[in-house]
C-alpha cells in the first residue's frame, strides 16, 4: 500500500467544500478536546468562530472559571506564548470579557 505524501495546507476556495471541511474538522477538534479532558483530567475550554461568525464552544468545566484561571496565569492582556494580546482588537481583554458574559447569558 502506497503512503500518501503531505498535502499542502491552503485555503479551500470552493465555499461549499470549505464549509463541509470546517464542520468535519470542528467536530474532530471538539472530540479531541473532550478526550484530552477525560483521559488526562485536563481543564479544557475551546471557542471556535465559523467563517459566518457563529460561535461554537466546548468546556470541560465552567468556561468562565477556566478564563479566570487563564487570566491569573497569564495576566490581563498577555498571551501565554509571550505576545501582547493588546496589539490585536480580537485579543482585547475587555472584548473577551464582554463576549464571555454574552455566552454566559445563553
Amino acid at each position: 500500500m502506497a503512503r500518501r505524501g503531505r498535502v499542502e495546507l491552503r485555503r479551500i476556495e470552493d465555499r461549499t467544500n470549505r464549509q463541509v471541511c470546517f464542520s468535519k474538522r470542528r467536530s474532530g477538534l471538539f472530540k479531541k478536546a473532550f478526550e484530552l479532558s477525560l483521559l488526562c483530567d485536563a481543564d479544557v475550554a475551546l471557542l471556535v468562530f465559523s467563517p459566518a461568525g457563529k460561535l461554537y464552544e466546548y468546556s470541560s468545566s465552567s468556561i468562565e472559571a477556566t478564563y479566570d484561571r487563564y487570566q491569573r496565569f497569564a495576566g490581563p492582556g498577555m498571551n501565554v506564548n509571550g505576545g501582547d494580546a493588546r496589539n490585536k482588537n480580537d485579543g482585547d481583554p475587555s472584548n473577551i470579557q464582554s463576549r464571555l458574559e454574552d455566552i454566559a447569558s445563553w
